[in-house]
């Protein structure tokens, strides 16, 4: 039997650091790959060459979780830490398959904090690169 169950935002969880945030918001990463076509004879390219790869995201979290970050800082600054993250995607009481992907060695680029009249809540969005992602399914 198919089962056609998308993936929920409440089905995904995130280990920073070795700790559960509770308080996340969102999470969005890339990876990118220098790719350029190779002419020659003729005016259709030949191939496709590659080249470095890069990886950069977005987190976004509650104050309470930026402030959980800042204390565990040997001094003080989130732009200091390098932490791996695990997100897991999936709930396996529904039967769901569970896609895990590492993301080793982030490193905030910018810490940044903004507030506007009637917000109930700050969430505050991390800008962060990474040295590689690890897939893993089960």
């Amino acid at each position: 039997m198919f089962d056609s169950r998308e993936y929920e935002f409440s089905d995904i969880t995130l280990i920073l650091g070795g700790r559960d945030v509770t308080g996340v918001r969102g999470i969005k990463y890339t990876v990118k790959q220098e790719k350029e076509l190779v002419y020659g004879k003729g005016k259709e390219p030949l191939k496709i060459q590659s080249g470095n790869k890069s990886y950069e995201g977005e987190l976004t979290l509650l104050q309470s979780e930026l402030e959980a970050l800042i204390a565990v800082s040997p001094d003080k600054s989130i732009l200091s830490l390098q932490l791996d993250a695990v997100v897991t995607y999936g709930n396996p009481s529904q039967g769901d398959v569970m896609i895990t992907d590492v993301l080793q060695g982030i490193q905030f680029t910018e810490e940044t904090k903004e507030s506007k009249t009637g917000d109930k809540f700050l969430e505050i969005r991390l800008p962060f690169i990474f040295l590689r992602k690890k897939a893993q399914y089960s």
